[in-house]
């Protein structure tokens, strides 16, 4: 691991031509965000779970993987900074969310972050996420002529708040096409297609902050975010609650889906270095 100055930013600095970011599946919330917050279950209820555990094959493929410890209820480092909506007229969360997907206050009356809180968490947490990309993408490319950037995201199957009826397993976001070489886009889309599975590419989830900004395929980063179906890789109840949320993961039960990732992610590799 790369030692970086933020004790919850971690870096597996890798050589090839791959950065996996990991932006949701932290659970850390400093002491004084938790004082205000309704419950510590409830802060974490929208993590990306087991996500880290599903993709950590990527450091046998030299990946480099880049991953915030940090609550998506602290702040959402797959927002944009300033505070616009990457989904406008659509249902989502904010940069410093204060519900949960399903609407649910996530705060005590009050205890709501302020202006300069989201300044504060700003600086202290999203902006170091980022600039590690940044800098990282930047190493890569000085050693090859393209690098794909796989941001993991995972999701409920059921949220009405959210989605109509139940989310497809593969959801694949690339911006409207504009974060990645058409080629690399229907490699990804015909490699799902072909589990069995359903999936779609551009639907509901297009893609955050991340896979919009750093992006650049014209500069030879290639950015996609993929964006599963939980159903697809651990036990999801028909209706959550503290008690059976998040069920623990179970590596027989990923398996296949692992299984699939780990090619997915090989012909990746393959298309960035062709």
């Amino acid at each position: 691991m790369a030692e970086t100055s933020h004790p919850w930013l971690t870096i597996r600095r890798g050589d090839a031509p791959l950065l996996v970011s990991l932006p949701h599946t932290g659970t850390e919330i400093p002491a004084d965000i938790a004082h205000g917050l309704v419950s510590p279950w409830l802060a974490r209820k929208d993590a990306d779970w087991w996500i880290d555990k599903l993709y950590d094959f990527a450091a046998d493929l030299d990946a480099t993987i880049v991953h915030t410890a940090i609550s998506r209820t602290v702040i959402d480092v797959n927002r944009d900074p300033s505070g616009a909506s990457l989904y406008p007229g659509q249902a989502t969360t904010d940069l410093c969310p204060t519900t949960s997907f399903d609407g649910e206050p996530l705060y005590k009356p009050g205890a709501e972050p302020t202006a300069a809180d989201i300044d504060a968490r700003r600086a202290a947490y999203f902006q170091p996420y980022h600039t590690a990309l940044d800098a990282e993408l930047k190493r890569l490319r000085a050693a090859h002529p393209k690098v794909v950037l796989y941001d993991c995201h995972s999701i409920r199957s059921v949220i009405p708040r959210l989605f109509e009826g139940e989310l497809p397993q593969f959801n694949i976001g690339t911006n409207s096409g504009k974060s990645c070489d058409p080629a690399l886009e229907t490699l990804v889309a015909e490699a799902c297609a072909a589990t069995g599975r359903t999936s779609v590419v551009n639907g509901r989830f297009k893609g955050g902050f991340i896979t919009r900004d750093h992006g650049r395929p014209d500069r030879g980063v290639h950015a996609v975010q993929m964006e599963l179906g939980c159903r697809g890789y651990m036990h999801e109840p028909a209706a959550v609650d503290e008690a059976n949320w998040p069920s623990p993961y179970d590596p027989a039960y990923a398996a296949p889906m692992r299984a699939f990732l780990t090619q997915l992610l090989t012909s990746m590799l393959a298309f960035a270095r062709s």
